[in-house]
C-alpha cells in the first residue's frame, strides 16, 4: 500500500516526538506526572490528562495498528498544535522546528507506505521560516507546510508574500490550523476558558478569521498557484458565506477584485478544506458552497474529537483523489 493507491487518505492528524522534547529551551515542551497524571508543558501552560506516551500521537506501530482498526491507508502526520512556538523567541523556534523536521522525517522513511510528513516552521521569522521550508522539502523530503493561524503579524501582511512565494515554487500544499489561544502568545477572550471553548470555539472563530484574511487581504489573488488548506472545514465559512459576501461588494475596504459577480465564490473555492466537522449536514453545506474537488479528509487522529471508525460522510465524494493531488502524488 502507498498513498498512490490507498482508499483512505487521513490528512489532519497529529504527532508529538519525544525526540523534541526539551528543543525551545525554557518553553519545552516537556511531558511529566503530577500526582499520576499525566502533564504536557509548553512554556507556563500545562496540558493535564493526555496520554501522549505509548498512545498513537507518539508511538507508531501503536498509530498503525489504530489507523488498520480504523480502515485507514494513509496519514499524512502534523505537528502538534500545542508546539507551533510562533510567538516564543525566533532562536528557540528555529531550534525546536529543525529537531522537529528531522525528527518526523526519519520517523515517516520508515513507514512510506503508511505515512508523509508536513513541516514545522518558526513564523515570527518569515525569512528563516522559508529557509526551514526548503530544507524539509529539499533535503528532508518533507511534503507539505503546517502553521498556525495565529502569530506577531496577520496571514495578510505584506511579510508573508515572500513565504507564500517560496511554498509555490517548492510546490507544496500548505495547512493551516489553530492552537488555544494564550499558550506562547495574546490570551483569548476569557468567556473561552470555560468547558474548551478555546477548543471548540475558539479554533471554528480562528479558522473563519483566516479563511476572511486570505479573502479580503488578497493572498489568494496576488499567489493564484497558492494550495492551502483549512482544518475543520473552514470554520463557519459555510455559515457565514452571505455576510461575508455581501462585504465584498458593499464595504469600502473590500478590494476590488472581490466585487465583481462570482469573484467571492471563485477565491473561495481555490481553498482546500479538511472535512473533520462531526456533521454530515454542515459537510453538505460546504458542498453546496464550495463543491467536492477540495474537499479532504481528516480525523484529529487519536484526539478527543476523533472518530473511533471511519466515516464517510456521503459516498460520492472524491477524497483520496483529491489528497493525491493536494499532496502532489
Amino acid at each position: 500500500m502507498s498513498i498512490t493507491d490507498a482508499r483512505v487518505i487521513d490528512i489532519h492528524a497529529h504527532a508529538v516526538l519525544e525526540e523534541t522534547f526539551g528543543t525551545a529551551g525554557e518553553y519545552g515542551p516537556a511531558l511529566t506526572e503530577e500526582d499520576g497524571v499525566p502533564v504536557f508543558r509548553i512554556g507556563s501552560y500545562k496540558l493535564r490528562g493526555v496520554r501522549y506516551r505509548g498512545s498513537a500521537f507518539m508511538d507508531p506501530e501503536v498509530r498503525i495498528a489504530a489507523m488498520d482498526r480504523a480502515g485507514i491507508d494513509w496519514q499524512l502526520l502534523s505537528p502538534n498544535p500545542l508546539t507551533y512556538f510562533h510567538f516564543i523567541p525566533a532562536a528557540e523556534a528555529i531550534a525546536f522546528c529543525r529537531r522537529h523536521n528531522d525528527i518526523m522525517a526519519a520517523l515517516v522513511r520508515t513507514r512510506p507506505d503508511r505515512f508523509g510528513g508536513a513541516a514545522a516552521l518558526p513564523m515570527q521569522d518569515v525569512t528563516a521560516a522559508i529557509a526551514e521550508l526548503r530544507r524539509a522539502v529539499t533535503e528532508l523530503g518533507l511534503v507539505a507546510a503546517y502553521i498556525g493561524t495565529d502569530m506577531p503579524h496577520g496571514l495578510d501582511d505584506p511579510c508573508m508574500d515572500p513565504f507564500y512565494e517560496a511554498v509555490c515554487a517548492l510546490d507544496v500544499p500548505l495547512f493551516i490550523h489553530p492552537a488555544p489561544a494564550g499558550i506562547d502568545g495574546p490570551a483569548a477572550s476569557p468567556a473561552l476558558a470555560k468547558y474548551e471553548l478555546d477548543i471548540m470555539l475558539g479554533f471554528t472563530m480562528q479558522e473563519s478569521i483566516a479563511v476572511a484574511t486570505l479573502l479580503f487581504g488578497g493572498v489568494l489573488h496576488r499567489h493564484p498557484a497558492l494550495d492551502i488548506c483549512i482544518s475543520h472545514g473552514g470554520g463557519a465559512v459555510a455559515l457565514v458565506w452571505g455576510r461575508l459576501e455581501q462585504a465584498a461588494k458593499k464595504r469600502a475596504w473590500a478590494p476590488d477584485h472581490l466585487r465583481r459577480d462570482g469573484a467571492f465564490a471563485e477565491q473561495l473555492r481555490r481553498i482546500w478544506y479538511d472535512i473533520h466537522m462531526h456533521d454530515d449536514r454542515a459537510v453538505d453545506l460546504l458542498v453546496e458552497r464550495v463543491g467536492t474537488s477540495r474537499l479532504v479528509y481528516g480525523t484529529n487522529f487519536a484526539g478527543w474529537d476523533a472518530p473511533e471508525t471511519f466515516h464517510m460522510p456521503t459516498t460520492d465524494l472524491p477524497l483520496a483523489d483529491n489528497a493525491r493531488r493536494l499532496l502532489r502524488a
